[in-house]
């Protein structure tokens, strides 16, 4: 019998952010040389085969992505933790799936609280093991108060704090359907029948203070590389290791606009938007190359499958194409080059390999859904999980919407090896489902049970328009009338610490 792939579905403040978070540098500098920085980029609502490698006769719209699999490891069995933005997020942070760390939808703009306090975030972990924290992009975990992300671990914070479709622009990118700009002047209407907000624009945030509103989503990316690179410039310059977290917005939607062409070969806004992806990762790994001295280890995934009008496996759904994601390790002279790995790998094993690899503690108290991958990545051992749970199906979107949802007496059960494509279930009468199934329903009752006996987290889903990123409430959209908010550079804040 066909080796199966088993499915198993499954501080009251408010802060206005006017300074910067002072890092205390004078420590032990002999840390700094010795263990490996790391840099995480999490792409959004990016389809596994828009990546060029994992396609023979791909046209080359990921060139820097596609070399870096080539220099690297690529995967070609890795998974998200959920099919939806804020519960897939948590789990990387947690390395514990949403039934455990409380993330099971996600947060909304008006969101009071976030990733539960309790829960232990990675960055948590390696900035009291020394490390120097930076997030750059998107968050989603709760901005408000103490779950903002300078208040989880990161002493660094560039970013929209939640998917870019949940506030207007002044120039809308590209969706379906599309939403109006933001509001010019007070009293305009909403448009209740689109799944955006004209209400609020988008804001943009370094560390706790509103510096754009809305944001210009045309130069996101560009602003994004270049706060990436000047972070960890500082942070080499500082001595210690460091670790850098980035949320792109691409792919999701609005996709930024690229204009008008009179050339008919111009790209489309989707090869537009990913080639800009690709170029803004090649920046990042370019500058890694030059100054992080091959002690850096670089990881590109992403959280849920790809964007979809509705009908296909895509975002939202517990389909092969929900969760399956694109997936690359780089490591020069440690991840060897060239290698495709077919280990049965997830997001919520970055976690406990990332903190093995820092030769840290991971957190006490709690039982993980991942594991340490470190000898898949460093001896091209091909063992991960026997099977993978994910929490998710018919959850809510991004914006907020709830999709329907569908319940199975029986589950269904495809044989991935012969069905990638999840076209035809295993027949429920055949002696290969009566086979696995007592293998299924044993393994839903493990993981459930082991998730009654763990510590686990309740996340606050209470929602008030007082926890609104708003830059000044008087304004249409909550518009910033002032010039944006003048900040130290990293090394001087730091060092001032």
């Amino acid at each position: 019998m066909a080796w199966l792939f088993l499915k198993v579905l499954m501080v009251g403040l408010s802060f206005l952010g006017f300074f910067y978070p002072l890092v205390d540098f004078h420590i032990d500098r002999k840390t700094g040389g010795q263990r490996p920085n790391f840099v995480i980029i999490l792409a959004d609502d990016m389809g596994w085969g828009d990546l060029g490698a994992n396609w023979a006769d791909a046209k080359p719209m990921t060139t820097n992505l596609d070399k870096m699999a080539s220099e690297g490891m690529r995967f070609v069995d890795f998974h998200a933790a959920a099919s939806t933005c804020s519960p897939s997020r948590a789990s990387l942070l947690t390395g514990r799936l949403g039934l455990r760390n409380g993330v099971t939808h996600n947060f909304a703009v008006t969101s009071v609280g976030g990733l539960p306090l309790k829960e232990t975030t990675l960055a948590e972990v390696l900035q009291q093991a020394g490390y120097v924290t930076g997030m750059i992009g998107k968050w989603h975990l709760g901005h408000h108060g103490p779950y903002h992300p300078n208040f989880r671990g990161f002493d660094y914070y560039y970013g929209i704090p939640y998917s870019n479709d949940m506030g207007c622009t002044d120039t809308p990118g590209y969706d379906y359907p599309p939403c109006p700009a933001c509001p010019q002047k007070n009293g305009s209407s909403r448009h209740p029948e689109r799944a955006c907000s004209t209400d609020v624009a988008l804001p943009l945030y370094e560390n706790l203070a509103i510096i754009e509103q809305p944001v210009s989503l045309s130069g996101l990316a560009q602003k994004y590389a270049d706060k990436a690179t000047q972070f960890i410039e500082d942070a080499r310059a500082s001595g210690r290791p460091f670790l850098l977290y980035m949320g792109l917005a691409h792919m999701h939607v609005p996709l930024p606009a690229t204009g008008p062409s009179a050339d008919p070969r111009a790209p489309g806004p989707y090869t537009a938007g990913l080639r800009d992806m690709d170029s803004l990762v090649g920046q990042i790994k370019d500058k890694i190359d030059h100054m992080a001295e091959g002690n850096t280890f670089l990881w590109f995934t992403e959280p849920p499958g790809p964007f979809s009008n509705g009908g296909s496996p895509a975002k939202q759904t517990t389909w092969e194409g929900g969760h399956r994601v694109p997936a690359l390790a780089y490591w020069p002279g440690r991840v060897p080059a060239n290698v495709t790995s077919t280990a049965l790998l997830s997001v919520l094993d970055i976690f406990p390999t990332v903190v093995a690899l820092a030769r840290t503690c991971l957190p006490p108290d709690r039982h993980l859904d991942g594991l340490d991958a470190s000898e898949v990545l460093l001896s091209r051992r091909q063992t991960g999980h026997r099977q993978k749970e994910e929490a998710g199906g018919g959850a809510r979107a991004c914006d907020g919407s709830v999709g329907p949802e569908q319940h199975h007496q029986l589950p269904l059960i495809f044989n991935l090896d012969e069905d990638a494509a999840e076209g035809v279930p295993l027949d429920r009468a055949g002696a290969e489902y009566q086979a696995v199934l007592p293998q299924v329903r044993r393994a839903l009752a493990d993981v459930l049970q082991d998730i009654a006996d763990d510590n686990v987290s309740r996340a606050d889903y209470t929602q008030d328009p007082s926890a609104t990123p708003c830059c000044d409430p008087d304004q249409a959209a909550c518009r910033c009338q002032a010039p944006p908010q003048t900040f130290l550079s990293h090394q001087e804040a730091w060092r001032d610490g």
